[in-house]
């Protein structure tokens, strides 16, 4: 029996298998059926047999497209690239329908791991676009800054330049030829 508080599924394993497609994170069916301790066919099953409690919002199937360019990311979905059969993937929703018609007490247990999985995820993503919203502040002080540095040099630049036109000399010239000094030789 496991302590109260802890789930059969790490958060961390759950997390590592939520994907995002479409603009949606999701769960794959084969990845489902792994957590429930059951197999892919009876997760499908299960779905087929109850389709009107998943919609095209809680679970749809993937594209050929979609299916290849998993294949060819993640090493863990080789098994997929001959399969006649498209995964279905299953939203935070569907996930959470899932777990009504798999009646099995691991079922209930796995779906809450799974269930706060999706919630850390989102704490997560939620902290991120707080460190994004900070550091474009960031940026646009810099910014703001960089003008000004920028002006600042340009300033310099000019005053570093050699002026267009020869200087004119300060103070005046004579014109005479300049005595010659001697020195005074020593006695002896």
């Amino acid at each position: 029996m496991d302590l109260p508080g802890r789930s059969l599924v790490p958060v961390e394993a759950i997390v590592s298998k939520i994907l995002l497609l479409r603009g949606e994170k999701v769960l794959l069916d084969r990845d489902l059926a792994e957590l429930y301790g059951v197999t892919t066919k009876a997760v499908n099953q299960a779905v087929k047999r109850n389709q009107k409690r998943f919609p095209s919002d809680f679970m749809f199937p993937l594209t050929k497209e979609e299916r290849d360019q998993l294949v060819t990311n993640c090493d863990r979905f080789r098994k997929l690239k001959h399969s006649v059969v498209l995964p279905y993937a299953f939203t935070e929703q569907g996930v959470a329908m899932l777990s009504s018609v798999l009646h099995s007490e691991r079922a209930i247990e796995v779906n809450v791991a799974i269930m706060r999985a999706f919630v850390h995820l989102r704490r997560m993503i939620g902290s991120h676009g707080e460190l994004a919203r900070k550091l474009a502040e960031l940026e646009a002080r810099l910014a703001e800054h960089d003008e000004q540095n920028q002006a600042i040099f340009e300033a310099i630049r000019q005053l570093m330049a050699p002026p267009d036109r020869p200087a004119r000399k300060i103070g005046f010239e004579v014109s005479e030829k300049s005595p010659r000094y001697r020195t005074a030789g020593r006695r002896k």
